[in-house]
């Protein structure tokens, strides 16, 4: 029993009858009608039954690409992104006027023919005979819905679009099977729908849902007739009846599009010659796609999320199969962003650094216990104009970053302190801690670290000489004291500690067993300083940080997510011993300016060799920051410079990054609880350690002589993109805490 269509229409057998019927025939009129010679005939030739039937007929529809949706954690739009910008929508939600102008114009016999419309094929042929040319074509809805198919499928690979798009006599006659099996599987509305929802109609619009929103700014069901038939009008050719770019053209073409529906009964006269006389109105939206739109500052944060779906396994096995679903696109994706704490950072940068300054800032924010990033912006914005960049400088390089991350000064020093204090030394270990030294020989997970060339480590001031307790050492940032640490217990404890915080360097690389790792001299990305801090903050337990909560696909499906994995790098008592240290930077320390009101908040500062990086990490119990200031190329050395609009003889990492830090992690935290640290005694030193020493000046820098190797490439900077210039032979490239 024949398949009832909606719309009446042959039966697919009735079809496929009459089409072979005909099938002399129709080899020429084909390609009279359709290619402007006939002499590639191709498959049309097989003129029989069994040469017909030997055509594969097994379209496969692929799902349409849309656009997908990057919401914050709160459910809001930071950007949309997209291969293809469309809206997918039923018939229901599509005005009638467009549904029967489209069909007016393009097959006006759509209800009442098959798959292939011979009556439209001879009267097509005539027109061409007597124009001497291809002037009228005989494509139905049905088969221009097939071609669609085989463009979109072919994606952006221009070889395949050009196949798809190839006017050959096979390619003909294949779409006129694939019409047939369309129209017996979907019958006349669905094939309707799935033609207004596919159909490219100019201004990066595909589908009626997308331009009548980039046109008019409205839904595709609200549609009035002059605006319908100017879409309808569109799709013959998008760059010619281009209304933003030539109304009068584009009024002409809307105006054949009205008279064909009072032609063929859709609208009354009258109604056509009133749509016709009135003048093209549009309200034109300007294409919103990829993560340059993003808002509040979170286009770096956004690409990271791009960045994440596209390497991580969760999404797909394969990278080409991780990328077909993200340019497949329809879906939308939370992210973890909380707009609060993304507010507070954008707000507190925009404050403190301009864009236009020689040196940037990053700031990265994350919850300890869960590894969500809450907020992440920089003072060079995403772009590619001047004093912007695609750079994300607060992630390492495989996500965006810079090639290297950046030397983090003695930031790193609390690590130090936990691994020796897991190895048992007491939080009241005192150390010689002279004004300067040679790097000693150290122990290693290998062989042991040997000073070859000589080379020595300074504090930053001559009146800091020891003897100092570590709690002293870590407030004023002593850098004999922590190289005498990493003498005691070895280079191993370290690294094993680092590798249980996530520590990588920037360019994903573990890090080297040599002294001058303690004092900071390898480059660090603000996300890996942050999530590392805060396993301090969460009592000694590392989760890894995350950036997509859940992702939903067109079709409502919910879609497997990375999830933090967290485990123990250190205990409770160690943790709890490093919340008291980092406190007392804040309290009495080189972190001083960096100080929350009212809230329990540790953390400590950083500043390079030459003055190139700045940093302050701190936290507090629900929430970890970094902030790294500096040259992204690693040019500039922050000595009489002004950085937004306040002048600096000379930078530290508590001076400029602290008060950012303070004002990013204050408004962040707005309103949230005021949890405390659990702390532990330290004991003071006796007084009689102080005897014959100065007390020094509590800044956070010193030398770093480094490893004797020059860790970076003498690459020049490369648009604001962080490869490290030269750097001197036989430095690190960090100068201090």
């Amino acid at each position: 029993m024949p398949k009832n269509r909606s719309g009446g229409g042959l039966t697919a057998t009735q079809q496929a009858a009459k089409f072979l019927g005909v099938a002399a025939l129709s080899g020429v009129v084909l390609a009279g009608i359709a290619l402007p010679a006939a002499g590639a005939l191709g498959l049309a030739a097989k003129g029989t039954v069994e040469g017909f039937d030997e055509i594969p007929a097994n379209l496969k529809t692929p799902p349409l690409s849309q656009r997908t949706k990057i919401l914050d954690s709160k459910g809001d739009m930071l950007a949309t992104v997209y291969s293809r910008d469309r809206t997918v929508v039923p018939l229901k939600d599509i005005s009638p006027y467009m549904q029967k102008a489209i069909v007016a114009i393009e097959d006006a016999r759509f209800y009442k023919h098959g798959a292939v419309d011979l009556k439209g094929i001879l009267r097509a042929m005539n027109r061409n005979v007597q124009a001497g040319g291809t002037a009228q074509g005989a494509s139905t809805l049905t088969q221009q819905y097939v071609k669609n198919v085989f463009v979109e499928e072919a994606g952006d690979d221009p070889d395949k679009v050009a196949q798809a798009t190839q006017q050959t006599m096979g390619r003909k006659v294949q779409e006129l099977k694939y019409a047939i099996q369309v129209e017996e599987e979907l019958g006349k509305n669905k094939i309707l729908e799935n033609y207004l929802n596919i159909t490219f109609f100019g201004q990066q619009a595909y589908g009626v849902e997308a331009a009548s929103q980039r046109y008019f700014s409205k839904s595709a069901k609200d549609l009035k007739l002059e605006e319908a038939a100017l879409l309808a009008g569109i799709v013959q050719s998008p760059s010619r009846y281009d209304p933003v770019n030539d109304a009068e053209e584009a009024t002409k073409r809307r105006n054949t599009v009205l008279q064909r529906m009072a032609d063929v009964g859709d609208i009354t006269r009258t109604a056509a010659k009133k749509a016709q006389a009135t003048p093209i109105k549009l309200r034109v939206s300007k294409p919103k796609n990829g993560c340059i739109t993003a808002v509040n500052g979170s286009s770096f944060f956004c690409d990271y999320v791009r960045k994440v779906f596209l390497t991580d396994p969760v999404f797909g096995k394969t990278k080409e199969e991780r990328a077909k679903v993200w340019n497949q696109g329809g879906l939308t994706i939370r992210t973890t962003l909380d707009p609060q704490a993304q507010a507070g950072v954008q707000d507190s940068i925009r404050s403190h650094v301009y864009k236009t300054d020689k040196v940037a800032t990053a700031v990265t924010l994350v919850q300890p216990g869960t590894g969500k990033i809450m907020g992440m912006g920089q003072s060079k914005p995403y772009g590619f104009g001047p004093n912007e960049t695609q750079y994300n400088y607060s992630v390492n390089k495989d996500m965006g970053g810079s090639n290297y991350g950046f030397p983090t000064g003695s930031t790193f020093k609390p690590f130090v302190a936990a691994a020796a204090i897991e190895q048992g030394k007491p939080a009241t270990q005192i150390y010689s801690s002279p004004y300067e030294m040679p790097y000693p020989t150290v122990s290693t997970c290998d062989k042991p670290y040997v000073n070859l060339n000589g080379e020595r480590v300074p504090n930053e001031d001559e009146s800091e000489r020891g003897p100092y307790a570590l709690k002293e050492a870590m407030a004023k940032s002593v850098n004999t004291y922590f190289i005498q640490m990493v003498q005691d217990i070895g280079l191993c404890p370290v690294v094993q500690m680092t590798d249980k915080l996530g520590v990588v360097q920037g360019n994903g690389e573990k890090l080297p067993q040599s002294p001058a790792i303690a004092l900071g001299s390898k480059g660090l990305s603000p996300l890996t300083m942050a999530s590392a801090y805060a396993a301090f903050a969460n009592r000694g337990t590392y989760c890894t940080p995350i950036a997509i909560e859940a992702v939903t696909t067109a079709n409502g499906k919910s879609l497997p997510v990375p999830k933090t994995t967290c485990s123990q790098a250190m205990s409770q008592m160690t943790a709890d011993t490093v919340n008291t240290l980092l406190r007392g930077v804040i309290d009495s320390g080189t972190g001083r300016q960096a100080g929350l009101q009212n809230r329990d908040s540790a953390g400590k500062t950083g500043t390079t060799d030459a003055r190139k990086n700045a940093w302050f990490v701190g936290y507090t119990p629900n929430m970890s920051g970094a902030v790294w200031v500096g040259s992204p190329s690693q040019s500039v050395e922050m000595e009489r410079i002004t950085i937004g609009g306040v002048y600096q003889d000379k930078v530290y990492g508590g001076q400029v990054p602290g008060p950012i830090w303070r004002d990013a992690m204050t408004n962040a935290l707005g309103g949230l609880p005021t949890p405390s640290f659990n702390t532990v005694n330290i004991p003071d030193p006796p007084d009689d350690r102080h005897e014959g020493r100065g007390r020094g000046r509590g800044r956070d820098r010193g030398r770093d002589g480094g490893d004797g190797n020059n860790p970076f490439p003498d690459l020049p900077p490369d648009n604001n993109g962080g490869n490290y210039g030269p750097q001197r032979p036989g430095h690190g490239g960090t100068k201090g805490p």
